[in-house]
């Protein structure tokens, strides 16, 4: 189904009603994002014709080796000189194409029953289109058992780069949390935040639709996500618009200004006790120098502290700091699969050596690591 004919179906708000990116987040990315995304939507439907799953899907050509660092990286881009497509695929990708995947049951009860539907459905449907992969995209832990029918029937599941989160009910305000991090850890925050404050003063200001002020932050979005080593998707002005005009119950964006100029911003969604801190945006002719990232975070989790939510999620990457303020990790799957029925057990078991996750010694600091 496309977009069009979902959005005359009386089944589609259903499909993520309990989900913080509901249909409204889908209908945005599927609209704003550019980068080479072939949106597609499959409605599942029973034997006796009634929809118990709407389940978004994407085809894009994709760097296997996207984040991979190392031998493993100078090897691909030696054997890319000679074949430049070398690793590189049509994949068909289930979930979202910008943040992590959900099942799109109609009812909770049934997400077992989609699982099933679409793993019945994936590899015939990326044949037909010729798609050399299938991948279930980001999808948080709590699947696993619903889709253990795919690591039992040809899918290899693997790490993902995970998301992290912060328990913050136990804490009345910054203050307390702060206290409870280690003596080594609130030396370096302190000398942190010293500088920034010697410097002019900086503002920050909440606001829920960003469009006003889109032209000054998405350049400071593009400079930070140009740093990173994962760039799967781009964000673009429209996006943030839109989610400002058509999602403002759950988008906020801080806002952080010096000498009236913006430095910094960010850009999250908040959902009942939760608060999910999406992408950030700097201005690194001073970021470095005053810390922004760390001055930015606390003034997040102090607001998030005075609303009363109980939990802060963050994206994936930039794991170290996030280790020293006691963060545990949130493991996110994915499900790979080859549609050459010869070739998948041989790719099955070579997937596992280009995981991203493999290569990120941080990782394994943390205390909950084992997950993922």
């Amino acid at each position: 189904m496309s977009l069009t004919d979902l959005q005359n179906c009386d089944t589609w708000p259903l499909a993520f009603r309990n989900k913080c990116k509901d249909h409204r987040y889908y209908e945005i990315v599927e609209e704003a994002l550019e980068g080479g995304f072939e949106y597609h939507h499959l409605s599942l439907e029973d034997h006796s014709g009634n929809v118990r799953g709407i389940q978004p899907v994407f085809f894009v050509r994709q760097n296997l080796v996207e984040g991979v660092l190392g031998k493993v990286r100078s090897v691909v881009d030696l054997v890319r000189k000679r074949f430049p497509r070398f690793l590189t695929m049509r994949v068909l990708m289930v979930g979202c194409a910008a943040g992590t995947g959900d099942l799109g049951a109609c009812d909770e009860q049934d997400e077992a029953w989609v699982a099933n539907a679409l793993r019945a459905s994936l590899r015939t449907y990326a044949r037909q289109n010729k798609a050399s992969l299938v991948v279930l995209k980001d999808f948080p832990a709590k699947y696993r058992e619903a889709l253990g029918v795919y690591t039992s029937n040809g899918y290899a599941r693997i790490p993902s780069m995970p998301m992290t989160r912060l328990v913050l009910h136990p804490f009345q305000d910054w203050a307390e949390y702060f206290h409870t991090l280690s003596k080594a850890t609130r030396k370096d925050l302190r000398r942190k935040f010293r500088k920034a404050e010697r410097a002019p003063k900086i503002d920050m200001e909440v606001v829920n639709d960003i469009t006003p002020l889109v032209d000054e932050v998405h350049p400071l979005y593009l400079a930070v996500h140009k740093r990173s080593p994962f760039k799967f998707e781009t964000l673009t002005k429209n996006y943030f618009r839109a989610l400002g005009q058509r999602m403002p119950d759950r988008a906020r964006f801080f806002i952080w200004r010096q000498s009236g100029k913006i430095v910094a911003f960010s850009f999250c969604l908040v959902c009942g006790d939760r608060i999910y801190d999406e992408c950030m945006g700097l201005d690194y002719s001073v970021a470095l120098d005053l810390h922004l990232y760390f001055y930015t975070l606390r003034d997040v989790i102090a607001w998030s502290l005075q609303q009363r939510l109980k939990y802060y999620y963050s994206n994936p990457l930039n794991y170290e700091p996030k280790l020293h303020l006691d963060c545990e990790l949130v493991p996110l799957d994915l499900y790979v699969m080859h549609t050459n029925a010869f070739l998948n057990p041989i790719f099955r078991r070579a997937i596992k050596y280009l995981g991203p996750t493999r290569h990120d010694p941080v990782l394994h600091k943390f205390p909950n690591a084992h997950e993922l």
